[in-house]
């Protein structure tokens, strides 16, 4: 493990919170303090760490590989963030895009033809993990004269669709 400033800070909090609350247990101070010198590490890897997991959204960045993007759909969101910012698909053609992240899962609507836009392809990313995600994460891929131009990643909400209607 490395020993990080954010991880000393945050194991004084955890001493400072058990120290408190085992001080209202008992008032002698130096039996507080040891208990919770002993309690600190315990406290922290299994009940604050695991909290501090759940309520953020960190997740692990890969580089693009297309073998996993096909393979493993749920799990694109690591991919996409290295794929945007490195410009790694830009300027590829429509057949290129096709064999490195297969055929487009759904095309954008255009308002003002009514009908699908056949030049931005849409892919979906998977769920960032997280206790309070409620939205899933896509990408969208613009494409002008047969090459990529553009790639935007926006959120939509998880809906769950009704089997009996």
């Amino acid at each position: 493990m490395i020993i990080t400033p954010l991880l000393v800070i945050f194991l004084i909090v955890v001493f400072i919170l058990l120290f408190l609350f085992l001080n209202t247990v008992d008032k002698r101070k130096w039996l507080s303090g040891i208990i919770s010198l002993i309690l600190t590490p315990f406290a922290f890897f299994f009940i604050f760490y695991p909290f501090l997991n759940i309520i953020s959204s960190y997740h692990y960045q890969k580089y693009f590989d297309s073998e996993t993007w096909l393979e493993q759909p749920a799990l694109r969101y690591e991919m996409i963030d290295h794929t945007v910012a490195s410009d790694t698909l830009m300027t590829a053609s429509k057949k290129q895009i096709t064999a490195l992240l297969g055929e487009a899962e759904w095309l954008t609507w255009d308002e003002a033809k009514n009908t699908h836009d056949t030049n931005k392809w849409n892919y979906g990313l998977g769920i960032k993990p997280g206790a309070f995600t409620g939205e899933r994460e896509c990408v969208e891929i613009t494409f002008k004269n047969d090459t990529v131009v553009a790639l935007k990643t926006y959120q939509e909400d998880i809906t769950f669709e009704n089997e009996n209607e």
